[in-house]
Formats: structure tokens, sequence, C-alpha cells
């Protein structure tokens, strides 16, 4: 039997509330690896987060380090004097510039130096900014957990972009985020990704020999069912963070180019975006059509999943994989996504899910969905069966287990 590992796990922030795929991601696997191996949280603090997070802590950890942090609010004064800053002064993307914090990272250095600690975890890139601040490499083996290639993302935001400002911004916050991603990748002792794609790329653009595989998406399988109830016709769901930019970019551009496709031939169909804290861009959306709704934060998403007929992932963005569509296919729920979407998923098209990238295309794939009852019903329980036979979180955490075993027993990086 394998002795307890003494974990450091670092973060950006407490999981609670866990409304994030990223949080819902780490949560269920913290609960998992913590019933072998103690763990300490080690995480930033962000003013105003509610005091309940800090007893909810211990649901996924045994012991907590907070570091107090503000985030400048976006659109103050001072917000665009930190992006002038970070612009003209350093060569952080600013996603990374804004976590910086002589505290969090005087934490980790002495949390290292204890020796209490057999592994550090740094969950996604952003701990990385103060992990490896100067280019130091910690005396504790190091397992970078990518959720995603983060400049990946900022490439698509720069081949997305419209308008030329936009577009040289983008473009050098991905460059930026290349050579960061690059550096604190060659830093850590291993780097596990989310997918198999993921871990190619990192493997392939980064010139990487200290990939050592990728930890599968899972699902609460008992937290969600297949649904019984009948389904709303004709009903849409979204379902994601509404703060995140690639969900805003997917919404607006599923409400320009396929939603009219999709009214034109059901006059009553009806789409309603599920996620916390929309934009004004997003709101704006249900203030010009009364057949979009937008819910805000919901302290339960499966009531919307159980209602819904039809869920779309219009992604034109992202990275890693998307727990949103795993956790719809548990209910049973048809999706129509695009390949960037679902990517790093193992579904095939026509079988688990549909697959579209062009507004036409897309909107052919809900017709048929909305018209094709048995169609809805197969999807629905070959998704179903597929989740619960490989991506439970107890068999997700056995992988990820194995790799932090793997970087603790590997030689030291020189």
């Amino acid at each position: 039997m394998n002795n307890p590992l003494r974990i450091l796990w670092l973060k950006t922030g407490p999981l609670h509330p866990v409304d994030t795929g990223g949080k819902i991601r780490t949560f269920n696997m913290l609960r998992e690896l913590r019933k072998k191996n103690p763990l300490t949280y080690l995480s930033l603090w962000p003013e105003g987060t509610p005091e309940s997070a800090r007893p909810s802590a211990s649901e996924y950890s045994d012991a907590q380090i907070w570091i107090p942090w503000r985030e400048t609010p976006k659109g103050s004064l001072a917000f665009f004097a930190e992006l002038a800053v970070n612009y003209f002064l350093t060569d952080l993307p600013y996603a990374l510039h804004k976590y910086r914090s002589a505290a969090w990272a005087q934490a980790m250095v002495d949390a290292d130096a204890s020796g209490q600690f057999d592994l550090i975890v740094c969950d996604f890139l952003t701990p990385g900014v103060a992990l490896f601040a100067g280019g130091r490499r910690p005396r504790t083996p190091v397992l970078l957990f990518q959720h995603n290639v983060e400049s990946l993302i900022w490439k698509r935001h720069f081949d997305t972009a419209q308008g030329a400002v936009k577009r040289f911004y983008m473009r050098g916050q991905w460059q930026r985020t290349v050579r960061q991603e690059s550096l604190y990748c060659s830093l850590a002792d291993k780097v596990c990704a989310v997918s198999e794609e993921d871990a190619r790329l990192l493997r392939e653009e980064f010139k990487l020999t200290n990939v050592v595989g990728a930890v599968p998406t899972g699902v609460d399988l008992d937290f969600f069912q297949l649904g019984a109830a009948p389904r709303q016709p004709r009903s849409l769901v979204f379902l994601g963070s509404m703060d995140w930019m690639p969900n805003i970019d997917g919404c607006g551009w599923f409400a320009a180019e396929i939603w009219p496709l999709v009214k034109q031939k059901f006059p009553d169909a009806t789409l309603t975006i599920v996620g916390r804290k929309p934009g004004p861009k997003i709101q704006e959306l249900a203030a010009r059509d009364a057949s979009i709704k937008v819910t805000g934060t919901v302290d339960d998403v499966r009531p919307h999943l159980a209602a819904g007929e039809v869920m779309v992932v219009p992604l034109r963005v992202g990275g890693g994989t998307r727990i949103k569509i795993f956790e719809a296919m548990a209910t049973g729920i048809p999706c129509v996504s695009t390949r960037i979407g679902a990517e790093g998923l193992p579904v095939n098209h026509g079988e688990h899910i549909a697959l579209a990238d062009t507004p036409a295309d897309f909107a052919n794939e809900i017709a048929t969905l909305f018209e094709q009852a048995d169609r809805r019903r197969a999807f629905g329980q070959n998704a179903r069966d597929l989740v619960e036979t490989n991506f439970g979180w107890p068999s997700i955490n056995a992988v990820f287990e194995r790799y932090c075993r793997e970087t603790v027993g590997a030689p030291r990086r020189g």
C-alpha cells in the first residue's frame, strides 16, 4: 500500500461557491485525493469572498493558508493604470500580472522550505506567477496541473478579434502567455493536462519532455441523474460562467449568427443562458429578445438541464475540457457543440453529441434534434452510458494520484 503524500495545493481563491468548471473539477478531485493524503490549501483570499468559504474549505482540505488579495475593479482608473504598467513595464500577460503578490510568493517559499510537504500541486498556470517568481525552482517536487493550454485560448481570442486595436492587444497577450507558459512548464517537475489533445500540444508546441499525461474530465454521477420529467419543447440551454471571455464570445456569436436561423424555422423556440455574473453584453441579449432568458447565478443547474430540450455549446475560443458537457450528458439532455466546444472530450458526432462549426450547420443540428424525439433519446442515453462507465470522480482521481506519485518519485530536473 502506498504511503500518504503530504500535498501543498496552490490556488488563486477558495472553491466555494463551486460555480465554475475549474472549481468543480478541483473540488471533486480534492475530495477524493484527501481521503488518503493530507492536503494543505494555500490560496489567495480575494476581497469580498463570503466568510462561509473558510469553514467550507474543510470539505476539500485538511489545513488552509489564506493570503489577502484585492482585484483592481475593471473599468476603474486604477485598472487602466494597472494595464499600462503591465504593458510597458512587465513581460507578463495581464491574466498573470494581476495575481502578483509578494505575500503569496513568500508563503510559498516558507512552505517549500519547511520540509513538511512531499509534493506541490500548482492548480492552473496562474499560481506559477508566485511559485516560479524570478525563475525560482522549489525544493519540493512540483506538479503543474494545466486545466487549459492558456496560450491556445489567447491565440483563439486573437484569431476571432475584430478591429486593429483589439487584434494588436490580443496578439500581445497571446505572445506573452506563450513565453510564460513555456517557462512555468519547464520549471515544474511534471505537467499534466486535462485531455490527450492538450498533452500533445504541450509536448509539441513547447517541446516539453515532462508531460506525464492527461486527467480526464469527471462528473458526479449521483448528483447528475437522467431526468424523467418531460422537457420543454423547442427550448435551448447554455450553461457556463458568464464572466469568462470564451463564454461571452460564444453566446454573442450564437445570438448574432445562429439564433436567427433557429427562430426562422421555430418561432416559438427559447434560449436560457445559465451562469454566474452575466455582464452588460449578455444582459442586453435578453433585453432585445423576449425569447432569450438570462438567469445569472443559480443555486442548482439541474432544473435547467432537466427542462431544456437541447443544450448548446457554441464556443469559438477555449481550451481544456468542458465539464458542463459531461454534466449535461449525465442528465440525458442532447448537446450541440462546436468542435472547439467539445475539444478534448472522447465523444463521437452522431452518437453522443452533435458537432457543427458553421451557423447553418449548427442551426440544422438543433432543428434535427427538435424534430426527432428518437434521436434526442438516443443521444441522451448514449451520453449517460459513456460518462457512467468511464468518468466518475473516483476513477478520475486514481489517474491523478498516479501522476502525483510519479512526480514525487521522479529524478529532480536540473
